[in-house]
């Protein structure tokens, strides 16, 4: 069987790495991949981990032209599956397989059409509903099945799309556990002295690129009502620039966090910096599945997080996780505090963490159903 993936670029995003991920999954149980995608940022992301026989880079110009790129290496490669995510790449890919013989994968993996995004001063509500038009009747008319990465996001393409629930497969992705490696007193020791921290200061990590969507500015606000604390806890911040790093920089000034809270840009030792915290910080207010929970959660740390849906999925309430309201600065702090306070409290969370990881989300148990699934499509 062969599946070609199509995804806008493979910078380091949670769909991406992913897919990379994955492939020798595939290739073990007999299935040929191939990693098509528009945009090249060779060095940056994942790109230069895929096989250079996998990869095919269609670098054509504006849309219609990577449509009929893309068309073209449909015809050359003739794929049984077409498996496409995010959406640039699923409205090229439903425009490129028309009347071809493949079946039309789409990945469901976030929330977009939720109505906390309108809050977003840098939301066109126009430009999202016309999007939100054009994303429902291509899929509705042109996808033959879509992949959602947890329930909740299968629910919010039914409300937001008219997806039929009937034509949605749930599949979570896991994390590659070789890769993110085990916590230990040593590998933490490592991590702080390379971020510059000893022992006695309170670690604080949040994972995400600088958009409205991730929530870092409560986190900032949470951080000003911790104030006064001693040991002074720190705040890290790993992740790209993005739409709202400007007002995040310009927050950060006006509320006088100082070296309390720390922008660490992007990093590709996201696992090192995961391992030198002692809570992981998410105050995500939409998603499709927490990549970011999962890792830190592999690392064996407690969360603290916005109480979205696909959150919740994702971890146990009460058991590893404290969640609090979305948007809420004073509940987050609260929380941060709790936790700070109560360390075999905070233990016993991350030990959890560690164990629902290993049960149910690395690669070992969403490969295998993934490949089920190409293999059910196909043989339909």
């Amino acid at each position: 069987m062969k599946v070609l993936f199509v995804v806008d670029g493979l910078w380091v995003g949670g769909t991406e790495r992913s897919i990379v991920e994955m492939l020798p999954h595939l290739e073990a149980a007999g299935i040929s991949p191939t990693v098509a995608c528009f945009r090249s940022r060779a060095g940056e992301g994942v790109e230069d981990q895929v096989p250079p026989e996998r990869l095919r880079l269609l670098a054509a110009g504006g849309f219609f032209g990577r449509v009929r790129a893309l068309r073209r290496l449909l015809r050359e490669l003739r794929p049984e599956i077409v498996h496409s995510a995010l959406f640039d790449a699923n409205l090229a890919t439903r425009l490129a397989a028309v009347g071809l013989p493949v079946v039309v994968l789409n990945s469901l993996v976030n929330t977009p059409y939720e109505p906390v995004r309108l809050a977003d001063p840098r939301l066109s509500r126009r430009r999202m509903r016309l999007v939100q038009l054009a994303d429902a009747v291509t899929g509705r008319l042109l996808a033959d099945h879509f992949h959602a990465v947890s329930h909740a996001a299968a629910a919010a393409a039914v409300r937001a799309q008219r997806v039929p629930r009937g034509r949605i497969t749930v599949v979570e992705r896991g994390r590659d556990p070789g890769r993110l490696g085990e916590p230990s007193p040593a590998r933490r020791r490592a991590a702080r002295e390379g971020l510059g921290f000893g022992e006695a200061t309170p670690l604080l990590v949040n994972v995400g690129r600088h958009e409205y969507q991730k929530g870092q500015a409560h986190l900032l606000r949470a951080m000003a009502r911790l104030a006064g604390r001693e040991p002074a806890p720190v705040a890290l911040i790993a992740g790209r620039t993005g739409a709202s790093t400007r007002e995040l920089e310009a927050l950060h000034r006006e509320l006088g966090l100082g070296e309390r809270v720390r922008f660490l840009g992007h990093r590709t030792d996201v696992p090192e910096v995961l391992a030198a915290a002692d809570l992981f910080v998410f105050p995500s207010l939409f998603e499709g599945f927490p990549g970011a929970v999962i890792e830190a959660m592999a690392l064996g740390l407690p969360v603290l997080a916005a109480d979205v849906p696909p959150v919740r999925e994702a971890v146990e309430p009460g058991g590893n996780a404290l969640l609090v309201p979305p948007a809420d600065d004073a509940a987050l702090a609260a929380a941060i505090a709790r936790l700070l306070d109560h360390p075999a409290e905070a233990a016993a969370f991350g030990a959890r963490s560690r164990a629902i990881f290993a049960e149910r989300l690395t690669l070992s148990t969403s490969a295998p159903r993934m490949i089920a699934l190409y293999r059910r499509l196909a043989g339909g």
